[in-house]
């Protein structure tokens, strides 16, 4: 009785803290309104993996079919290609970009005129605003074998023309500097912002000390960042099974189709082209449940060597 006593007074408090801040939640309805509509409400869909889907039937009509469809997508070569593929762009793309954005933020950092940093940032956030179709574009005439400006200056000094689009190497080459240039000055938002919270003091007691301007970047700004540059590693790992459609179907072609086509393009062309929907939902939940699997390992190895990590 005391028990059921003091968790009806509990819940008659959080009713009176919700009608104290009542215009706060109100606020907030439309938000969870737009989370429950469009994230929650469309995961019923996810059940369109474990049925025989007719589009004529709907979700609801459609037979069940238990793992058939997993089955079917797992036997499939061009399943663990595009696979294979995304892995590979992911991790080319991680090894370059993510030191990048650290140097990068370190670099600016550094900067101590307020303007010409301000107009060093706007120059390096702008790519990302830029829409892949124009980046495709650009690339395009940069690199194209047959009339591309690298390659016309390269035969200009007798070098014969680099098939940057149309050999697998290349290509790979080709989309990672592609990404980094795109996304490098936006990446290095978050470290930026870590870097401007770093004790002053520390900098000039080192300073006093005769520490190097070398040597306080080693021991003072990159072990104050160290935790930050965990979580984004986190995060970028938990991505690795996760590839957008349009760097890869807008720079791609048929030459280099063995190592273009990842995930996201697979699914499209199962899905959108030849109309197989469950195919498609059964290879997103499988994407989600792979990155979901890469986090939790991720997380608990950095726990493992005494960083907090992020769950």
């Amino acid at each position: 009785m005391v028990k059921a006593e003091k968790s009806r007074k509990k819940f008659a408090q959080t009713l009176r803290n919700i009608w104290n801040c009542r215009m706060l939640y109100l606020l907030l309805l439309p938000v969870i309104a737009y989370y429950i509509i469009f994230r929650y409400l469309p995961m019923y869909g996810v059940t369109i993996a474990f049925k025989n889907y007719n589009i004529f039937k709907g979700v609801f009509g459609s037979p069940w079919c238990g793992f058939d469809v997993f089955k079917k997508i797992f036997a499939s070569e061009n399943f663990w290609r595009s696979i294979k593929n995304t892995l590979v762009l992911n991790f080319a793309t991680l090894i370059a970009y993510f030191p990048l954005t650290i140097i990068l933020s370190l670099m600016l950092n550094e900067v101590s005129r307020a303007a010409f940093k301000k107009l060093a940032q706007s120059i390096l956030y702008l790519p990302h605003f830029v829409s892949w179709v124009v980046v495709a574009g650009i690339a395009t005439n940069l690199f194209s074998q047959q009339g591309g400006t690298i390659n016309w200056i390269l035969k200009s000094f007798g070098v014969e023309p680099i098939p940057f689009l149309s050999d697998n190497g290349w290509w790979i080459f080709t989309y990672v500097v592609c990404n980094v240039w795109k996304e490098v000055g936006w990446g290095t938002i978050i470290y930026l912002a870590a870097l401007s919270g770093v004790d002053e003091t520390l900098y000039e007691a080192a300073y006093l000390d005769g520490a190097t301007k070398f040597q306080r970047l080693i021991y003072i700004t990159l072990p104050s960042i160290k935790s930050v540059v965990v979580v984004m590693l986190i995060l970028q790992l938990s991505r690795m099974m996760t590839i957008g459609l349009d760097a890869p179907l807008l720079l791609g072609n048929n030459k280099v189709m063995s190592v273009s086509q990842v995930i996201s393009t697979y699914v499209y062309r199962l899905g959108i082209e030849n109309a197989k929907f469950s195919e498609a939902t059964a290879i997103g939940l499988f994407q989600s449940v792979v990155n979901i699997i890469i986090l939790l390992v991720a997380d608990k190895f950095t726990k493992m060597i005494g960083e907090e990590g992020i769950i």
